[in-house]
């Protein structure tokens, strides 16, 4: 780790399986049956709700469907961007640090970072317009074909480093950044000019920072009195036609894994994170300089955690910290909210859904189970759950004495690529899916909600099974990376009256429920499966508990529990 970055940090508060060791008893996999309760993070904290250019929106991560050997990571930054948002639209702040960071040891600090520092290349005040004076307003003063075109007036360039055991290794360097979508007019073929600006890194990976189709997808009526107190404002995908900013990138998995060795340590703690300076202003330039040291200001890791778990006194502390510090964080305040989460108490409060008390009582719940699947990760030795899916604690090579509960997204890079995913992920038995890592089209909203009531040991609550009614985003993912579907280029009010679509042609943006796809990195319903055609106990799961079958995948033992493997027929 770069003894830099840390001390920064402490400033401011299959074959593949054959190694893997998930092993998944059947009485343990309705404990399985759930994700960890939380959706995404836009606008979550004060601070950067008031400072959209740092705000982490979403952190993906997952085994590309398309090239099975390696993992792709996405980080998505700048929440609700409107397309038609000139003159200026979304440009990646100069200088400041776009991270994404991984934890292969279980420690809570990242042992490899990935740093995006972008560079404006700014013709515009040189530019002649108007009056024959330099000087223009103009993004593009033409139609825009090719990265390099003299009509697009801004642009932005990338260094991307590689941080690992306090060296700092360069991997991309001067690469182009996909712009902002002006428009149809403006940049016909924005899928040409996002290709362009696909880079390769000099440690064999890809790497891409485009403007996106969000992909997230949710009702945020949710804030209303959870969908109006009887589910009725539910069924509308509030971030349809809105893009983000992404940075997108596609690895080996032994370049991520602990020593190097996908195999003996599978799993992988990955979180983004966003550092920036203090900035002077230039009275006579009107130039911004950044000044100082840099303060981790946002942080994401699996969704939701910072929006609907921590209490909003703390969430600007939680987005300076990493998570070897979550335990401790606010004199356990944080962790008191991970045990006893306020969202079970509302569900009880309006929908009369008793909330779970775990291992504690009503009056005080003790939620071991959102403590494993929040902090620890997925294994037999960390909770209730029983069952070993995604903690650091499965690799060989991690001393068990320096493991910290920490909010990551976790991600076991062994499970192989689902044939056919389902968007319910482990809640429907698709083991690659979320909470193990997260792929652009699990519904994390309706599994979170599942997981608030209990359903990792006790199964699916059937009065909220059919979860926020938004199965999927409103534009398809690629099958090929970067993934995430091209940007929208026509206005959200727009769209909303006539169903536009995206820039690229790739699916519609009209609020609606969305639709769902199996494309690569993403995850649907099989059929004509929904939600509350589920039963609680999952009907396979009674095959393999009468026929007696573990679904194992892995062999040896570790940590003193015996892993067994088993074929399934």
């Amino acid at each position: 780790m770069n003894p830099e970055l840390s001390s920064r940090r402490r400033r401011r508060s299959t074959t593949a399986l054959a190694a893997v060791g998930v092993t998944l008893a059947a009485s343990a996999l309705t404990g399985l049956g759930s994700g960890v309760a939380n959706a995404s993070s836009h606008r979550e904290a004060p601070l950067t709700a008031a400072d959209p250019q740092h705000d982490n929106t979403d952190t993906y991560a997952f085994v590309s469907p398309d090239k099975p050997d390696t993992v792709t990571l996405i980080a998505n930054w700048i929440p609700f961007e409107e397309p038609n948002g000139g003159p200026n639209f979304f440009p990646w702040h100069p200088k400041s640090h776009y991270d994404i960071n991984i934890d292969s040891n279980g420690d809570g600090k990242p042992n490899i970072t990935y740093r995006w520092t972008f560079t404006n290349v700014d013709s515009r005040p040189t530019a002649a317009h108007g009056d024959g004076g330099p000087g223009t307003f103009l993004y593009n003063d033409g139609v825009v074909n090719n990265l390099k075109d003299k009509t697009l007036l801004f642009k932005q360039t990338y260094d991307l480093v590689k941080i690992e055991n306090g060296a700092t290794k360069t991997i991309v360097s001067g690469a182009t950044a996909a712009p902002s979508d002006v428009g149809r007019a403006s940049m016909p073929n924005y899928a040409n000019l996002r290709d362009q600006a696909i880079a390769k890194t000099n440690d064999g990976g890809l790497t891409v920072a485009t403007q996106a189709a969000d992909p997230f997808f949710l009702d945020l009526r949710v804030f209303d009195l959870l969908y109006g107190t009887n589910l009725k404002e539910a069924g509308q995908n509030t971030l349809a036609g809105y893009n983000v900013n992404s940075v997108v990138l596609q690895v080996p998995k032994k370049n991520l894994a602990l020593n190097g060795n996908a195999t003996k340590n599978p799993v992988i703690g990955v979180w983004s994170t966003t550092e920036k300076q203090s900035v002077t202003l230039d009275p006579a330039t009107g130039a911004a300089n950044p000044t100082g040291d840099f303060v981790q200001v946002s942080r994401l890791g699996s969704p939701l955690v910072n929006e609907l778990v921590v209490p909003v006194q703390f969430k600007d502390a939680f987005n300076a910290i990493p998570p070897s510090m979550d335990a401790k964080a606010a004199g356990g305040a944080v962790l008191a909210k991970v045990q006893n989460p306020e969202l079970a108490k509302l569900i009880e409060l309006i929908y009369k859904i008793p909330a779970p008390a775990g291992s504690g009582t009503s009056a005080k719940p003790k939620r071991d189970d959102l403590v494993e699947i929040f902090l620890t990760g997925i294994c037999k030795a960390c909770g209730p759950i029983k069952a070993d899916l995604n903690s650091q604690m499965l690799n060989k090579d991690v001393k068990a004495a320096n493991f910290v509960p920490g909010e990551e997204l976790r991600l076991n890079m062994g499970v192989p690529v689902t044939a056919n995913p389902n968007r319910l992920g482990v809640l429907a038995m698709d083991l690659q899916g979320f909470p193990n890592g997260r792929r652009l089209n699990d519904d994390v909203v309706d599994i979170e909600i599942q997981a608030v009531e209990g359903a990792a040991t006790k199964g699916i609550v059937k009065a909220l099974a059919a979860g926020d009614g938004v199965n999927g985003p409103a534009s398809q993912p690629s099958r090929m990376f970067p993934y995430l579907a091209l940007p929208n280029s026509m206005s959200v009010n727009q769209a909303s009256s006539t169903g536009g679509n995206s820039g690229g042609g790739t699916g519609t943006n009209m609020p609606s429920g969305g639709v769902a796809t199996g494309a690569g990195g993403t995850a649907v319903l099989s059929g004509s499966q929904t939600p509350g055609m589920i039963p609680t106990t999952l009907a396979v799961l009674g095959l393999l508990a009468a026929s007696g079958t573990v679904v194992a995948v892995g062999r040896g033992r570790r940590r003193g529990v015996a892993v067994k493997t088993t074929a399934l027929s």
